[in-house]
């Protein structure tokens, strides 16, 4: 499903984001990317669907380059790869309705985007999307009137409507209380089982890794030091991509730190 080839990232500074990754994911995976601050998680993410230019390797999705596209054909790449953001992207000002729409405006000219000129099948498609995450009734309220864990239910079901077949969620729960962070993993989690859509969640929180993956990457200063199933994610082994044992708090979800290597735009 992605092929990520001998893949490096170095910014104009000289930092060292991504050092010669090579993964394959396969379709329907649900993978969580654990690592400290600077440990390269979002750099890895956003090199998939190109937010990010790498400096070395290919990506490829579906056997298409994204690496190499141009034009039309990046466009329909980044189509069918949907991101989800911490800090939820969604235009405050308007519906919940108009922001989940907006997950197809790849799809449209950019007149008909631009006037709100959605056909009917798209406007179906975003309520069933909003359904699915429970949050229908608020279809028409404006997004700054929502809560942080409704915003990123929001911001899911605008990935929903783009028919993706790979989600990247980058620390979608960083800002969500513990209750509504299950909230958000659990949908998460019931769209990859239901729709088989690849789903790739950096994270911090080690109980949440271990509860929702099928599969856990490490990563340590831009390189893959653990690549396995939940059941060989040891306390040790995450000690080695942390770099430190591991504290009990930390087990129940405190939030690790250390001190960010990588550029602040990421």
């Amino acid at each position: 499903m992605i092929e990520i080839k001998n893949v490096s990232k170095t910014y104009p500074n000289g930092t060292k984001g991504l050092k010669n990754i090579d993964l394959t994911i396969e379709r329907g995976e649900f993978v969580v990317v654990v690592g400290l601050s600077g440990a390269g998680k979002s750099t890895l993410l956003r090199s998939i669907n190109r937010l990010n230019e790498i400096t070395d390797g290919e990506i490829l999705i579906d056997g298409l380059s994204i690496t190499k596209a141009k034009g039309k054909e990046l466009r329909q790449i980044r189509q069918r790869t949907a991101m989800i953001f911490q800090s939820f992207n969604l235009v405050k000002r308007s519906s919940v309705l108009r922001n989940v729409l907006s997950g197809r405006v790849g799809y449209h000219g950019t007149l008909r985007t631009v006037l709100n000129l959605f056909p009917k099948q798209d406007v179906e498609l975003a309520l069933q999307a909003l359904n699915r995450v429970n949050i229908l009734e608020k279809a028409y309220s404006r997004a700054s009137d929502l809560s942080g864990g409704q915003q990123q239910r929001v911001a899911i079901a605008r990935a929903l409507a783009q028919e993706p077949s790979v989600i990247l969620a980058d620390e979608p729960t960083a800002s969500l209380d513990p209750l509504t962070t299950k909230q958000v993993m659990d949908d998460l989690k019931r769209i990859n089982k239901e729709d088989k859509i690849t789903t790739i969640v950096n994270l911090h929180f080690i109980d949440l890794a271990r509860e929702y993956a099928t599969r856990i990457i490490g990563l340590r200063a831009g390189e893959i030091v653990f690549d396995g199933p939940v059941s060989e994610a040891t306390d040790e082994k995450f000690a080695e991509i942390y770099g430190r044992p591991i504290q009990e708090d930390e087990l129940l979800g405190e939030e690790l730190h250390e001190p960010a290597s990588e550029p602040a735009s990421q």
